[in-house]
């Protein structure tokens, strides 16, 4: 149905053709080579907004906090994660699974990219290979202790979304966004299926917000005043965070170096809200 929230459990429309059990499906458990205290997603409803750029950033950040941090890269046909870091080099395995290529800083990193024969191999695979993939990405590879999963989602609501919302334990969900309305507007659709399935998004970062110009330190909005805190009062979501366009921050993806990124405070309330998100979720 077009007005479908893929909750189930809510629903009272009686015949429908897409209704699954009345029960919510099992989430997949690790392996014996495996603890994972948090995982979170990053998500947004259209593609080209940097998700993989935040993911990699947030990664980086915990990391340099002395968390143990690993990353999913869920975009299976459009991988960007490993060329970002850097990792390459032939998988190895052990007697569970796949073990994870590991970043210069230690970052445990598992993407498509890294079980293709080229970077540039094409990946034209229907939605129940995905789902496999991503089931062994998260259950047949050995990650070891990690304190976060960060999963770099594909764009849009599809398959995937569904696949790791109902199958992995989600904690914790940063959108990202950018300056245009349009963006925004798609944005809010990857929150309000988010909440229907009982997931909390505790952040939004606005990407590619401004530029500030070298020579007079004046900051440029080229695509239109920055929403981000417009947007998260309008969803609810208690923490927002803005990006630039930097390029230093490009040429360092480009390299694979992004770890070497300098981020300052711009993650801190965005890194406070997920911590407070998981304090919570003990708790309760």
């Amino acid at each position: 149905m077009a007005d479908c929230s893929h909750n189930c459990d809510s629903c009272s429309v009686s015949g429908c053709g897409d209704r699954t059990s009345s029960s919510a499906p099992e989430k997949l458990a690790t392996n014996a080579k495996t603890n994972i205290k948090h995982v979170v997603a990053v998500v947004s409803g259209k593609g080209g907004v940097g998700k993989s750029l935040v993911t990699s950033l947030l990664a980086a950040r915990m990391n340099k906090e002395g968390f143990k941090v690993g990353i999913l890269d869920a975009d299976i046909t459009g991988p960007s994660i490993a060329q970002t870091f850097g990792a390459k080099g032939i998988l190895s395995y052990d007697s569970v699974g796949i073990v994870p290529v590991s970043t210069q800083s230690g970052i445990k990193v598992m993407s498509t990219n890294l079980v293709l024969p080229r970077d540039d191999t094409p990946v034209a695979w229907r939605g129940p290979v995905i789902t496999g993939v991503i089931r062994q990405f998260w259950n047949e590879t050995s990650w070891g202790d990690l304190d976060y999963l960060f999963i770099d989602m594909p764009p849009g609501t599809s398959d995937v979304f569904l696949t790791v919302f109902q199958l992995l334990p989600v904690d914790a969900i940063v959108t990202v966004s950018s300056p245009q309305d349009l963006v925004a507007m798609i944005v809010g659709k990857a929150v309000n299926l988010a909440h229907s399935m009982n997931v909390p998004v505790v952040g939004l970062v606005e990407n590619m917000a401004y530029f500030k110009c070298p020579d007079c330190n004046h900051e440029h909005y080229v695509f239109g005043e920055p929403q981000g805190k417009k947007v998260a009062e309008h969803y609810g979501i208690p923490a927002t965070a803005m990006l630039p366009m930097d390029p230093v921050f490009a040429k360092l993806c480009d390299e694979g170096r992004v770890e070497e990124y300098e981020l300052g405070d711009s993650f801190d309330d965005v890194i406070a809200a997920i911590n407070k998100a998981f304090e919570e979720g003990k708790q309760a």
